[in-house]
């Protein structure tokens, strides 16, 4: 017989009234289990129940067992405080039902609601407040315990960092001995908003538990030992680590130094340089290396060099640009000038310059100021040169002007290419200190624009007090065009200080003044003066917000965006969201949206999913917003579902909506391939058809230009990443993009941009710091990660001959003739065969043979380009001479069973991802596993342009023309050639 189904829970309910403890206790019990069926009904009787928990004749087991019914019944009314409250209430009989199938919801709400209410206990009591009580205690232990027991340690270590016991972190650790959960911990830590107190309390705990680092088993963990020092920006932390590794593991120092320098503060470089040891003998010459190492020159050297050998630059793509856009329009003239430049960053080479000249001579006043600045993107990192290579163009001896007419444009823009050139290692070269002289003494304030920008990239993060002091004064001028610039770069120079009194000083000066410029310098600036600070920028972020001018309130969106710059924060999210929506400014709610991407950076895959509503706003800049946001959060990444929201916002009704699509798909395609991005081509081709398409926008063209320059950026071997290799914030980069934001105001802004641009190579160096040749493997497809194809000249089509009539007696006749002639030409073929000649294979024979299988690999060698999804695909064979000093890659290769992409939708073959791998490429230091053996280093070329270089420009007062109507190229396969003969460059006077 099937038992009836209860209807009620009413005679239960009646027990809990009678006098016998053993009948309440029986009715609980069943009770129980009868919540998720009758809540409503046991409901109703919750006072009892709660009377019988406090009851004290009833036996504990009764008296447990009232506490889990009062707290079901709880659950089930939504009342989460209260079912915690009588679930720690309940002892034994919650750890029964923790067990009990059906529970599974219940339980982990209550689990989820100890940890929550833990946590915050655990903060007051650090605070001075009460204890914490002893059942929540003990429920939090058995949750550890649990986790411990499965090997759910991930899930314990983020319980413990929320609740600061740290203790549980450690004792994980011992039991497995497992580095990558060290890693994990400095991850969570790093990429969330814990305080910076708590932050830097967790990393300094961590740090001695990595254990020491060797080169022989290639330590998987050193580079979170690099991003762990690197956050901590603590020279008295890093040395003695440094100083751990020599003499024995000398090379693993180097490797190290190198890691640093790719994402260390300047300041925090310098005073890690000047405290490490002298040492005597073979450990001074160590010590010197590293110190020559952290100056951070020799990495933008191998860098410089691997961009000139590598360049891939399409000068048919320049050439089409250049003969569509009409060179006398001002916005069609930047916009070649970015994409030269961009397309060129780094590289050295300013063929295309030299071979347009007259089209550079178009350029006028802010124009030619643009066309000029350009220079220093070319030659970014070619420091020691930059003072020759812009001394034509430089301000007169004494830093004043020089007096010809026009000429103010072009020395603005050569100074803020002197700080591009030398962008974030200005200081102790000089270039710092001659920068502020010129802007000292500069009368032009388009000069003083051009020192102050350049004095902001040269010096940032250098916080000098005395660069510092010279801008504030260019900015009390109360000149527009000067003090705009000197906002910017205050900030710059105090970058992620959170000084208050210059926050405070700049704030009141942006309220006092009249130009609108000159706000928005500073209000920008205010947000580099709090970048990375987090909490400690609360209070400026409040007040920004606050603001009746919208222009702070938009500095107040970037300031937060930067405070929080690659955590995630999901308060700093929901602000900005809540701002794109109801601000009552365009601009800002443009901003807030834009300024998803500073967040969410580290998790590009998350980003198309937030913006996706946004970008189908009726509010166009809010639509806007949503493009830059996708390009820069997902730069580099070729993500499919971010190409998808973007392509149709390239048909989008609004001009400035198209522009910031078009940019976008160049930053997020940018060194991807047909095969691993189906969408390249018919991106590339729409660049090309909106370029050469007369009727379209000139703001959209404009974008256009731009998107053709990021996807080829520095010679198609860059890509754009707001993180540095070890997975810490490249503050270079995120400064670069925002900077480069603000185009929209100032298209001068945009060359730094550059900023963000990331060489992708694997440059291997010896113990001398010396590079050989040596091969590696790329374990997969060569066309997955190739350069994509040059352009192609348009082919000629043949004009079609009309038809003409034809003779019935004229086609039989012809018809005999053929007929006649195939006959010869068989007897001729039979003669040559028995005359012994080869027979000819026919078309239909030579159409039958089977392509040619692609490789599963591919050699490369020194200096060649890796793109980062390529990292986990490179192996060192083991019979190589040179092996890294640290493992290449931290992660295993993604499967490659798959030989295309799986569908026309997916971004990516099978297996490959669009996450960026940290630790892996750039520059390694290499063990010569057969020293005795003659090196075989490689000649660098860079050094052997310097003298053709100079002769870019002679400046005098002559009216610019092409000298001797030659065109001056550099011949960059042999640099045994004698330099180009000196020629006259269209900048030194107005056209």
């Amino acid at each position: 017989m099937v038992p009836r189904s209860q209807s009620s829970a009413a005679g239960l309910l009646a027990l809990l009234s009678e006098p016998e403890p053993l009948l309440k206790q029986h009715a609980l019990k069943r009770l129980t289990a009868l919540v998720p069926q009758f809540w409503a009904e046991i409901s109703e009787h919750i006072a009892l129940i709660e009377s019988l928990y406090e009851s004290e004749e009833l036996p504990k087991e009764a008296h447990d067992a009232a506490a889990l019914l009062a707290s079901k019944v709880y659950y089930y009314l939504g009342e989460y405080d209260e079912t915690l409250s009588f679930a720690l209430g309940a002892g034994s009989a919650f750890e029964a039902e923790s067990r009990a199938p059906g529970s599974e919801e219940y339980v982990e709400t209550v689990i989820s609601k100890a940890i929550d209410r833990y946590i915050k206990a655990r903060t007051d009591e650090q605070a001075g407040g009460r204890k914490i009580d002893p059942k929540l205690q003990n429920i939090i232990e058995g949750i550890f315990r649990r986790c411990i027991a499965d090997g759910e340690y991930k899930q314990a270590i983020g319980i413990a960092l929320e609740s600061h016991r740290l203790d549980v972190i450690t004792q994980i650790y011992e039991s497995t001995e497992d580095v990558s959960l060290l890693s994990y911990t400095m991850d969570a830590v790093l990429d969330t908003a814990f305080p910076l107190v708590y932050r830097d309390e967790v990393l300094q705990f961590l740090l001695p538990l990595f254990p020491a680092p060797t080169s022989e088993n290639k330590s998987p963990h050193v580079s979170s030992v690099t991003r762990l020092l690197v956050s901590l920006s603590s020279a008295e932390l890093t040395v003695p680590f440094l100083t751990s590794l020599v003499p024995k593991e000398h090379l693993l120092a180097y490797q190290v130094a190198f890691d640093l320098v790719e994402g260390g503060a300047q300041d925090y470089l310098e005073s890690v340089r000047k405290d490490l040891p002298e040492g005597q003998g073979d450990i001074k010459a160590i010590y010197d290396k590293l110190r020559r190492i952290l100056l951070g020159q020799e990495s933008i050297k191998l860098y410089l060099e691997f961009l000139k050998r590598n360049n891939k630059v399409d000068m048919l793509i320049l050439k089409n640009t250049k003969d569509s856009l009409e060179p006398r329009s001002s916005i069609y003239h930047v916009a070649l000038s970015l994409q030269n430049a961009f397309m060129h960053s780094g590289t050295t080479s300013d063929v295309f310059l030299r071979e347009n000249l007259e089209w550079l001579g178009l350029a006028s006043n802010w124009a030619k100021f643009s066309a000029t600045a350009a220079l220093g993107v070319i030659h970014k990192g070619h420091f020691e040169e930059s003072m020759n290579i812009l001394g034509p163009y430089l301000p007169q001896a004494g830093g004043g002007d020089s007096g010809i007419p026009g000429a103010a444009y072009s020395e603005g823009g050569s100074l803020y290419a002197l700080g591009l050139v030398n962008a974030g290692c200005g200081s102790g070269r000089h270039v710092e200190e001659y920068l502020r002289n010129t802007l000292k003494e500069a009368q032009s304030e388009v000069v003083q624009h051009g020192a102050a920008l350049g004095l902001g990239v040269a010096g940032m993060g250098g916080k000098n007090a005395e660069t510092y002091d010279e801008l504030k004064q260019t900015l009390f001028t109360d000149s527009a065009i000067a003090g705009e610039a000197s906002g910017y770069a205050m900030g710059l120079i105090m970058l992620s200080t959170a000084d208050v009194t210059a926050a405070d000083e700049m704030l009141q000066y942006a309220r006092e003044t009249q130009h609108e410029k000159i706000i928005r310098g500073i209000a920008v600036g205010l947000a580099f003066i709090y970048y990375g600070r987090q909490e400690q920028a609360d209070e400026m972020i409040k007040t920004l917000l606050a603001e009746k001018e919208p222009i702070l309130r938009y500095g107040g969106v970037y300031t937060l965006a930067l405070a929080y710059a690659g955590t995630s924060n999901n308060g700093a999210i929901r602000q900005l969201l809540h701002i794109a929506v109801s601000d009552t400014s365009d601009d800002v709610r443009r901003a807030a949206v834009t300024s998803l991407a500073f967040l969410l950076f580290k998790n590009p895959a998350q980003v198309p999913r937030i913006v996706q509503l946004l970008s189908e706003s009726y509010n166009p800049h809010v639509r806007c917003g949503a493009t830059l946001a996708l390009g820069i959060a997902c730069a580099g990444t070729g993500l499919q579902d971010a190409v998808d929201i973007l392509e149709p916002m390239t048909k989008d009704s609004v001009d400035f909506v198209r522009q910031g699509a078009f940019v976008a798909l160049g930053m997020i395609l940018v060194e991807q391939s047909e095969v691993s991005a189906p969408s390249l081509a018919s991106t590339r081709a729409l660049y090309a058809k909106i370029v050469a398409d007369k009727h379209e926008d000139p703001m959209a063209r404009f974008g256009a230009a731009l998107g053709q320059g990021f996807i080829d950026a520095g010679g198609r071997n860059v890509t754009i990443s707001l993180q540095s290799r070890a997975g810490s914030r490249n503050t270079n980069a995120i400064v670069g993009m925002v900077l480069f934001c603000q185009f929209w105001y100032w298209y001068p802004l945009a060359h730094c941009a550059c900023l963000a641009f990331d060489p992708t190579a694997i440059i291997g160096l010896d113990s001398t710091l010396q590079a050989p040749n040596f091969e590696f493997i790329s374990n997969a497809r060569p066309s997955l990660f190739a350069y994509p194809a040059p352009t192609k000249l348009p082919k000629k089509e043949a004009v079609a001959k009309v038809a003409t009539a034809v003779l019935s007696t004229t086609a039989r006749a012809k018809a005999r003739e053929k007929k006649k002639a195939a006959a010869e030409g068989f007897d001729a073929m039979e003669t040559a065969k028995k005359d012994g000649d080869v027979e000819m294979k026919t078309d239909e024979a030579s159409s039958s043979t089977p392509k040619r299988k692609e490789p599963a690999l591919e050699k490369l060698s020194n200096f060649s380009r890796v793109v980062p999804a390529q990292i986990p695909y490179i192996s060192f064979p083991l019979d190589n001479r040179y092996q890294p000093v640290r493992a290449v890659s931290t992660k295993p290769p993604p499967s490659l069973k798959a030989n295309r992409p799986s569908s026309p939708k997916s971004s990516l073959v099978p297996g490959l991802t669009s996450e960026r791998y940290a630790g892996g490429g750039g520059i390694l230091i290499l063990i010569d596993q057969r020293p005795d053996e003659e090196p075989d280093y490689i000649e660098f070329e860079t050094q052997t342009i310097i003298a053709a270089n100079q002769a870019v420009a002679v400046p005098d007062d002559r009216p610019a023309h092409v000298s001797e109507g030659r065109h001056i190229s550099l011949d960059e396969t042999a640099p045994e050639a004698e330099p180009p003969e000196s020629f006259e460059y269209p900048f030194d006077n107005d056209v």
